[in-house]
């Protein structure tokens, strides 16, 4: 089974405090630390197991410039075959249904049994990998955590809402978002990071994927971000403060006094 797995590099949150830029129109990105997305390295170690079971190959595809050349190279050392980095000027600024496009020139010219993605990642929208199977018509599973083949089709279950579980019948080829906790993403070693660090990665524009400049970037964008800014606190916050025990107490009386427990 050829499986493509669509990764995206993200600032690290956890390494660095993230502020808001003073136009107000993007964050601050200067020294920020960047990392894949959290979602997608949870995808690339599902496909990677299922690839180990029933054969065949892993694929990796990322939209963005030369810096994000590491994070392919990062899921290859974790255990993907190939890696590839969809790049050119015309493509900066898209919103996700352009991030959408460019991936499906990509899919239509390197076609697989199986495209994954990230539950999310794109601003946290959720959209891409929704947006992708329209556009190749195909069918469409999202929060994914598991997966079970049969032959020429799949058993999924997703999350949805109250916290229950919905089982889904789906054929191949099909896309896929995957939620974490799906698996546990393996450790990636030395030895497959300096085994990476010598596979050639293509990278590929607008004229390779043939795609139309103005459809894509800021030109094509249907999303416009006009501006970020950090809400401001509410009120009515109350710290609870003692031992735990009394921590418990506070609480206990401030439900039964709006009402919650008796």
């Amino acid at each position: 089974m050829d499986i493509l797995v669509c990764i995206k590099n993200v600032p690290d949150t956890s390494a660095e405090e993230i502020e808001i830029a003073d136009d107000g129109t993007d964050i601050v990105r200067d020294d920020l630390v960047y990392t894949v997305n959290e979602w997608d390295n949870y995808a690339v170690e599902e496909a990677i197991r299922i690839r180990d079971r029933v054969g065949g190959s892993v694929s990796v595809v990322t939209v963005g410039s030369e810096e994000d050349e590491e994070a392919l190279r990062r899921e290859i050392a974790m255990g993907a075959d190939a890696g590839f980095l969809l790049s050119d000027p015309a493509f900066e600024g898209s919103d996700g249904a352009g991030i959408a496009s460019i991936l499906e020139a990509f899919v239509r010219k390197h076609p697989v049994d199986l495209v994954l993605t990230g539950a999310q990642a794109d601003d946290e929208a959720g959209q891409v990998g929704g947006m992708l199977a329209a556009r190749l018509h195909l069918p469409f599973a999202s929060l994914v955590n598991r997966i079970d083949i049969r032959e020429d089709r799949l058993t999924v279950e997703r999350e949805v809402d109250g916290g229950n579980v919905e089982v889904v019948d789906i054929a191949l080829p099909c896309v896929l978002s995957i939620q974490t906790g799906i698996n546990e993403p393996r450790y990636v070693g030395i030895r497959g990071i300096r085994k990476a660090a010598a596979v050639h990665i293509p990278v590929l524009g607008a004229a390779e994927l043939e795609i139309d400049p103005a459809e894509v970037g800021r030109r094509g964008a249907r999303v416009l971000l006009e501006s970020l800014f950090v809400p401001a606190q509410g009120e009515g916050a109350v710290m609870l403060e003692g031992s735990l025990g009394q921590q418990v107490a506070q609480l206990a009386a401030a439900l039964k006094t709006q009402g919650v427990i008796r």
